[in-house]
């Protein structure tokens, strides 16, 4: 949401208040939830309107929450003028902002475009859904980033572009070697690094996936002098270990409070890839599933 305080002061706020750099991916698939008989928009607020309290009642938090997009547009259907996703979004970000005012919301879009698209998808997301940051992807250049690292300026917000994904893909194109030998995810690093440099301190940083620990290594240690955010999804469901990340941060010297380890369905229903319905205390499944990200990322037994 707007705010005063620059991205770094809202990083490093919450995870002092809250004591997490865990960041709880939202990715809300109808078929992992309870309540069949319900809107698709009523069922995802049911959902998580359960396990905010269960959180609020156990006292267990992230560091961040990151809602993606397009787990709630293709919910929508405008040619029969259903909007269930739009609305699931909104009531979802509105229940945020009031029951966890001080914790930074990560709008994950992923866009790009050339420079007036991005300016519009920019207010979109800054503007229209009041987020804190958003993920961009910085294939079309510095024409692409800039109106996003603009816009998040004017509402001391964040930019997390894409840099090595946790996905298997990503090395198809992330891995290419350029001609001075180094991978297109270095050079890709170094133009993050001079981008921040666009926006306030902290306002801009990069996401690097866990599932690949030796690239994570090498990348934290060029980020670690300028203490750029880092979102670093894979953790959970993709495989990535969280102690493991964390031990590579810890070893490059990284400001921790600049670090969001995202979870995503391995924390919010991990029991769809199992094949199982949603058990009935899944409340407090996700809270202790969050209570035990935290501790592993805190080194804690």
């Amino acid at each position: 949401m707007t705010s005063n305080r620059t991205f770094r002061e809202k990083l490093s706020g919450s995870a002092a208040d809250t004591g997490s750099i865990a960041c709880m991916g939202i990715d809300p698939v109808l078929e992992a939830l309870p309540s069949p008989e319900l809107s698709s928009s009523s069922r995802v607020l049911f959902f998580f309107r359960q396990i905010f309290e269960k959180m609020l009642e156990e006292r267990v938090f992230p560091g961040a929450f990151k809602p993606n997009i397009g787990f709630f547009h293709c919910m929508d259907r405008p040619f029969q003028q259903e909007y269930e996703g739009t609305y699931a979004l909104h009531a979802l970000l509105s229940l945020i902002h009031e029951l966890f005012p001080h914790i930074p919301v990560i709008l994950d879009m992923k866009r790009g475009d050339i420079a007036r698209s991005s300016a519009n998808y920019a207010e979109e997301a800054f503007a229209g859904w009041k987020a804190d940051a958003v993920t961009i992807s910085p294939y079309m250049g510095g024409d692409s980033v800039g109106p996003f690292i603009r816009e998040a300026s004017k509402t001391g917000g964040g930019v997390y572009i894409l840099n090595r994904t946790s996905n298997p893909g990503a090395e198809e194109l992330q891995n290419l070697k350029l001609a001075d030998g180094n991978p297109l995810y270095m050079h890709v690093a170094h133009r993050i690094a001079d981008w921040g440099k666009e926006g306030p301190d902290g306002s801009v940083g990069a996401v690097v996936g866990a599932t690949n620990l030796s690239e994570l290594r090498e990348l934290a240690r060029f980020y670690a002098p300028a203490g750029a955010p880092l979102l670093i999804p894979g953790v959970g469901g993709q495989g990535g270990s969280a102690s493991d990340t964390i031990d590579i941060l810890r070893s490059s010297g990284y400001p921790l409070e600049m670090i969001r380890v995202n979870s995503s369905s391995g924390l919010t229903h991990p029991w769809l890839k199992k094949g199982q319905p949603a058990p009935e205390d899944f409340a407090a499944r996700v809270t202790d599933n969050l209570k035990n990200l935290n501790q592993e990322l805190n080194n804690e037994k």
